[in-house]
C-alpha cells in the first residue's frame, strides 16, 4: 500500500477521524422524520421489491419523479464542475482490463471486491468508480509539467461486489452492487498536490452547499485511508432517518503511487522527469446525494421540497405526498 502521510491522526477505524469542519444547520423537524425508504416508498419513486425481482438484494428501481432527480442531480453536479470548476467531460468504458484495474490499485489486492466478465478469451473487469478509467487515460504517458493541472470529470454507473459488508446497510441506497457518481480527477506535479487536494476538497463541497445540505468533513486516521491513497478527506453529509452523518465523498491524495503503477510521468521544459501524482474525490454519488436531499428537505404533510439549485433540472420544486411534482 502507498505511505500515510504524516499529518494524518494515529488510528485504524472511523472512530479515529478528525474533525475538521462542518457547514449548515442540521435540520429540525417538529415531526418524526422517515428515512428515504420509507419516503420513497410512499411516494412512489422508489421500488426496492422490483429491484429485487430483476438482480436480487443491493440493486434499486427508481421511477417517476425519482428518476428525474436522479437525472437532475447528475445534471446539476457535470454542469457544476465543468463549467464553474473547469474540469473537462469525459464519456468512458464502464468494462476494462487488468492493467487499468492494476495501475490504480484496485487489483490485484481487491480483486474480490469487483465485478469480472470477459469476451472471447479477454478478461475485462466492471469498474468500482470512473477514477480507474479518467486516471488511466495517461498510463504509459508523458504529460508536459508545464500544461498541469488536468482535471477531469465523468459520470458514469459503478459497480462493486460489497464482500465484506455482510449485513451492513441492507436497507436502501445506501450500500448498492450497481450505483452512479460524478468523479473528480486531477493530475498534478508533486510540489502543487497539497494545494490540489484543498481545491478538490472545495469542489466537492461546493456542490453540498449548493444544493443546502447539512455536512461535515473529517480528515481520515493513518490506518483507515484506502490502499492507495496517503491521505483522504471524508465529507459526510446529514441523515435525518438515521440521525448522523455518512460518507457522500471521499477525497484522496495519491502522491506519485497510482503514477509509478500505471507509468504516468511529467517533463518539465528543462527536460526534467518526475512521476505524476494523482488526487480524485466525488463529486458527488447521485444515490447518496438524492437520500440526503429527500431527508433534509421532506415536510410534514409528506412532500419534498426541492433545493433551489436542482430546480432547473428537474423542472419541478415539490414532490407531492401522492407522487406528483409541482
Amino acid at each position: 500500500p502507498n505511505l500515510p502521510a504524516d499529518e494524518l491522526p494515529d488510528g485504524n477505524t472511523e472512530d479515529d477521524a478528525e474533525e475538521v469542519g462542518r457547514w449548515g444547520e442540521v435540520p429540525a423537524f417538529d415531526f418524526e422524520p422517515a428515512d428515504h425508504v420509507d419516503l420513497g416508498e410512499r411516494l412512489g419513486i422508489l421500488d426496492l421489491t422490483r429491484a429485487t425481482k430483476l438482480s436480487g438484494p443491493r440493486f434499486s428501481v427508481l421511477r417517476g419523479a425519482g428518476a428525474r432527480l436522479e437525472r437532475g442531480i447528475a445534471e446539476f453536479l457535470l454542469e457544476l464542475h465543468t463549467e464553474r470548476h473547469g474540469y473537462t467531460e469525459f464519456s468512458v468504458p464502464v468494462i476494462v482490463n487488468r492493467p487499468t484495474m492494476t495501475g490504480t490499485g484496485q487489483l490485484p489486492k481487491f480483486e474480490a471486491d469487483l465485478f469480472r466478465t470477459g469476451v472471447a478469451d479477454r478478461e475485462l473487469f466492471l469498474i468500482p468508480t470512473a477514477e480507474v478509467p479518467l486516471t488511466n487515460l495517461h498510463a504509459s504517458e508523458t504529460l508536459t509539467a508545464e500544461d498541469l493541472p488536468l482535471a477531469y470529470t465523468a459520470h458514469t454507473p459503478c459497480f462493486r461486489s460489497e464482500a465484506g459488508s455482510y449485513g451492513k446497510d441492507t436497507r436502501g441506497l445506501i450500500r448498492l452492487h450497481q450505483f452512479s457518481k460524478v468523479e473528480l480527477v486531477r493530475f498534478c506535479t508533486e510540489e502543487r498536490a497539497a494545494a490540489e487536494l484543498e481545491l478538490l476538497r472545495e469542489h466537492a463541497e461546493t456542490a453540498l452547499r449548493e444544493l443546502d445540505l447539512a455536512y461535515r468533513v473529517v480528515k481520515l486516521a493513518a490506518g483507515d485511508v484506502g490502499f492507495s491513497a496517503r491521505f483522504t478527506y471524508d465529507i459526510e453529509v446529514w441523515l435525518p432517518g438515521q440521525q448522523r452523518y455518512r460518507e457522500v465523498s471521499s477525497v484522496s491524495d495519491f502522491g506519485t503511487f497510482q503514477a509509478r503503477r500505471a507509468g504516468i510521468r511529467t517533463k518539465a521544459k528543462d527536460g526534467t522527469r518526475a512521476f505524476a501524482n494523482t488526487l480524485n474525490g466525488s463529486g458527488l454519488p447521485i444515490g447518496r446525494t438524492l437520500v440526503a436531499v429527500l431527508e433534509q428537505n421532506q415536510r410534514a404533510d409528506g412532500s419534498i421540497r426541492m433545493p433551489a439549485a436542482l430546480v432547473p433540472y428537474v423542472r419541478f420544486e415539490r414532490i407531492n405526498a401522492d407522487g406528483s411534482t409541482d
